[in-house]
């Protein structure tokens, strides 16, 4: 398996993760403080990931440039979690689904000016039909007050620049240590704002089972996530993580028992055929320049 392949599958199970992680939230968000729930998420997330930091004799501050490139990807990160955590918490599940839907898009338009990736000619109608796709399945009325609307565009904004960061960093840092360094920030930040300004909430072991699984999921994500763009173009494979879409529908379905209405089947095929133009076009793409660096040989 390729690179790119094995890039575009890691965002898929990356995907999974997050849908998954997000039924933990909704589950947890009546009574859990979102910093609480932020705060469960990446210490479960440090537990995972710290032992195989440590066989690998690797360390999460450095001397150079990348320093600060970790610390700008980590700070991003949390500060679009916690906008995640309060959109979902607090909005129109419909309205804030098709907002964050738009990283894709910033991601492949900041992934061009910044790292100078190309942009091919089937990523943008590609993007356009994915997004299309999320703006069926989510049928929003946008009647949500302003507050999670905004929470969600912001979610979307500082998660493009926080992604664009960890494909910046592919070659630089490995995968295990720029997650572990976001987990790590992450909880400093949370101890004083639960001490100062949410107040720590003592769990149930009910409610304690789905912030660890929050955690869980959470560590998926993020590992998928970062290795994803480890191993393939930024712009290229941001473009699947709209499969959270299609996972949540099902997991809506078969989890919580919501029923699968037209938009969302006819969203969902959209959203499958951008990722299939996307693959398919990919792979012509590769090949015609294969043969183009033959010929030049």
């Amino acid at each position: 398996m390729s690179n790119r392949a094995k890039g575009i599958l890691l965002m898929i199970l990356s995907s999974l993760s997050f849908a998954l992680m997000s039924i933990a939230v909704k589950t947890t968000g009546g009574t859990i403080p979102v910093f609480e729930q932020v705060f469960f998420r990446n210490i479960v997330i440090i537990l995972m990931v710290l032992p195989a930091t440590i066989r690998e004799h690797t360390k999460i501050f450095f001397k150079d440039g990348t320093q600060l490139l970790l610390w700008g990807r980590s700070i991003l990160g949390v500060i679009g979690v916690i906008f995640s955590f309060l959109a979902t918490n607090s909005g129109n599940q419909a309205d804030v689904s098709i907002l964050s839907r738009l990283s894709p898009f910033l991601i492949t338009i900041l992934s061009f000016f910044i790292m100078h990736e190309k942009i091919t000619k089937v990523q943008i109608p590609a993007l356009i039909l994915a997004f299309t796709g999320a703006f069926i399945i989510a049928n929003p009325k946008f009647n949500s007050n302003m507050y999670p609307i905004v929470m969600a565009l912001l979610t979307s904004l500082v998660s493009s620049f926080a992604y664009t960061i960890v494909g910046y960093l592919r070659g630089k840092a490995l995968p295990n240590q720029i997650v572990l360094h976001f987990a790590v920030v992450s909880v400093l930040i949370m101890i004083p704002c639960m001490i100062f300004i949410s107040g720590f909430v003592v769990p149930t072991w009910r409610e304690l089972l789905w912030l660890i699984l929050i955690g869980i999921f959470g560590t998926g994500g993020q590992v998928f996530l970062t290795n994803a763009y480890r191993l393939a173009e930024t712009g290229e494979v941001s473009i699947y993580s709209n499969s959270t879409i299609i996972f949540s529908a099902l997991l809506g379905y078969f989890v919580l028992g919501e029923t699968l209405a037209w938009n969302t089947v006819i969203g969902g095929l959209l959203v499958i055929s951008a990722l299939l133009i996307v693959f398919i076009g990919g792979k012509i793409e590769k090949k015609k320049l294969q043969e183009k660096e033959k010929e030049n040989a």
